[in-house]
């Protein structure tokens, strides 16, 4: 029988032992490290001042000592979690620092039943699309003291209902769309010709009758599809119809329509009452409304809640700030996106839910109003 060399086997044994040891020791450190981030990031959102050790271990660490979290929020800022905004005060999270609270420690929550009742009874007081959407951004921004931001259907998106040809003049008509959900738009066009209201009647019930059931995207394929068939080529007003019919449709939609409430609830917010520039660069996106149709047309493109920290959003004008967003749509349809902006120092926690419960539920009225 072959004997053990227990020399061997005891210095492997020192060596297994050591290794375990210091990934126990890493483990205990990187369970403090988020202890002590999560509390950090608690304090933060509550006072929006910076953090110290002394309120840590008074309120969240009571079994570590002052030096202990203060070293260990030393490794944190030079990991680039935390920073130092001055010499002698605390810490506050940085972007990163969000970010992993976010994306690992947070625990998300179902919205509780109460706010649920409250956001169904704002958002189905109403048949009128527009109010239907101005509540919606109205209840996101007074449950979460933030901003509510509703992006509104997009035209080539929803389903149509009615179109009709109108004349206006001489030598201008206009195109009235009707969609099943009640939004209206309309698209003025100039003709060469002269025509009677007759043959505008007859172009919108040709019209109608190949748009049933079908986007304006969609429409737009089947007009180009249309203009294609000989057979529709003998009959001078169905192809009049397809032709300005395509001209109206091409024509641009204009602005984006943003519904957006509880703007003073950002500006009240010590981080920019005390800076006039942040508060002058805010003041300038949130007016112009570009800047939020840009983030909130980019995050159509995602599916669920989405969480843009601070810089992430890549905005110079709204770097101080935090979007949560989600889309909203019909049967699988994406129509538009809403969400919440606020400071970094949000209440992630309960903003989330929020903001997937509204979008679950608008997307519930518009399906009822898109179905066809």
């Amino acid at each position: 029988m072959r004997k053990l060399n227990f020399f061997k086997f005891g210095a492997l044994s020192s060596i297994v032992l050591l290794y375990l040891f210091i990934i126990m020791n890493e483990i205990l450190a990187a369970d403090r490290m988020k202890n002590i981030l999560q509390a950090v990031i608690m304090q933060y959102i509550y006072t929006s001042e910076p953090v110290g050790s002394d309120i840590l271990r008074k309120k969240y660490i009571s079994d570590l000592s002052p030096a202990t979290i203060r070293n260990i929020m030393a490794e944190m800022e030079g990991r680039g979690y935390l920073i130092q905004p001055h010499a002698s005060a605390g810490r506050i999270p940085t972007d990163k620092g969000f970010r992993f609270y976010v994306d690992s420690i947070m625990e998300v929550k179902e919205l509780p039943r109460p706010e649920r009742e409250r956001i169904k009874t704002r958002c189905q007081r109403s048949q009128e699309i527009e109010k239907i959407l101005y509540d919606a951004s109205g209840v996101l921004s007074s449950l979460s003291d933030c901003m509510g931001i509703v992006l509104a259907p997009r035209f080539e998106n929803v389903f149509i209902k009615h179109m009709e040809f109108i004349k206006l003049g001489r030598m201008q008509i206009m195109m009235l769309l009707v969609s099943n959900s009640g939004i209206v738009q309309n698209r003025i066009v100039r003709i060469e010709e002269d025509l009677k209201q007759r043959d505008m009647e007859r172009m919108s019930a040709y019209l109608n009758s190949i748009a049933k059931g079908l986007t304006l995207r969609q429409l737009k394929i089947k007009i180009l599809q249309e203009i294609k068939k000989e057979k529709n080529l003998y009959d001078r007003f169905l192809a009049r119809a397809l032709t300005l019919s395509k001209i109206a449709l091409d024509k641009s939609e204009g602005c984006d329509n943003v519904y957006v409430e509880g703007k003073t609830n950002i500006f009240a917010q010590p981080e920019f009452i005390e800076n006039a520039e942040k508060m002058k660069l805010l003041f300038k996106a949130f007016e112009e409304k570009s800047i939020l149709v840009k983030i909130l047309d980019k995050a159509m493109a995602d599916h669920g809640v989405q969480i843009s920290i601070g810089s992430e959003n890549g905005f110079h004008e709204i770097k101080e700030c935090s979007i949560v967003t989600a889309p909203y749509g019909s049967d699988g349809n994406i129509l538009g996106t809403l969400g919440v902006i606020g400071p970094r120092r949000m209440n992630y926690a309960r903003v989330i839910p929020l903001v997937n419960y509204t979008a679950g539920l608008l997307s519930d009225i518009m399906a009822r109003r898109e179905g066809v």
